[in-house]
Formats: structure tokens, sequence, C-alpha cells
């Protein structure tokens, strides 16, 4: 297994994983992935297997905002180096490779280095059913979030790396 940050000749095959995972209404377009690994390639993290096909990816934005909006998922201009969150949009498997903890390979990885770039924490939005999931890795559940994206009801998770 490699993990490593995407390029641009990653999207293909990150945007047909993420059709695969999301209802079409939730999960990012091509375009949308397109405009943040223009704009913050360093914020995906990629896990390959050994034949080099990606199995699984992380991706995201850092930000000074402290809660994850609607608005981030599509405009890549919002993403700040310096910002002290990360903001996952998709933790994502592809279908035939779930159930090896890859995922939860690629959380560590990510939990990792916001930590050692001394971020104050990650956020995320999720479904109900995976609260037990992050729970797994320290985050806690805020409860429903504000958003809306896809016209679903997601759960703010948050993880807190700093000490405040």
């Amino acid at each position: 297994m490699r993990l490593r940050h995407a390029s641009m000749e990653d999207l293909d095959v990150l945007a047909a994983i993420e059709a695969a995972s999301y209802p079409k209404a939730e999960g990012a377009s091509r375009e949308s992935l397109r405009g943040r690994l223009t704009h913050f390639p360093h914020c995906f993290w990629l896990l390959e297997d050994d034949e080099g096909q990606t199995v699984a990816f992380i991706n995201g934005m850092l930000t000074h905002q402290s809660h994850l909006t609607d608005a981030m998922y599509d405009d890549p201009s919002l993403h700040d180096d310096a910002g002290a969150w990360l903001m996952i949009f998709s933790v994502v498997t592809r279908p035939d490779c779930r159930g090896r903890g890859y995922a939860a390979l690629l959380m560590e990885r990510v939990i990792s280095d916001m930590t050692a770039q001394g971020r104050r924490g990650i956020v995320l939005t999720c479904k109900e059913r995976l609260l037990p999931f992050y729970a797994r890795f320290g985050y806690r559940s805020e409860g429903l979030s504000d958003s809306t994206h896809g016209a679903a009801s997601w759960y703010q998770m948050r993880l807190r790396l700093d000490a405040s």
C-alpha cells in the first residue's frame, strides 16, 4: 500500500470513486474535484494498492472558519493554506475495496499530518450511521449540522487537535 497526495492526473479516478460512493446530489462533481485539485491538492490523501490503483481517498480544505458550510464544497477559493481547521468533504473507499480498513488508515494519516502542522482540528459532516466510525478517532458529534448539502441530514463532527 502506498499513501500519497493527489495530482490532476488522478482526477478521473477520483471522480469515478466519488460517483460510486455518494448519491449524485451529495457527491462532488468532476468539475468540483478539478477545482479542489487546482487549489489544494495537498489536502487530498490517496491510498493505492500494490498495483498502483487508488482504493480510497480523503479530501478537504483548510480555513479559519470553525464550521463546515455548504459554500465550501464548490468554492475552492475559500481555501486558506494558513487555516486552523481542516474541513473534510469526502472519506471514500472504492466499493469493491470496502471493509478492509483503508478509510481508517487514511484518517489516521490525515490526523497525524494536521497535528504535525499545528492545526486546531478537523471538522466533517456525516450520516448518523457513521457517527461511531468517526468517534473511534476522537471526533465528537456536535449534533445535526446546518448543512443541507445534497438535501440530506448531516451530523457535524469535530476533532480538536489543540488544547483549547
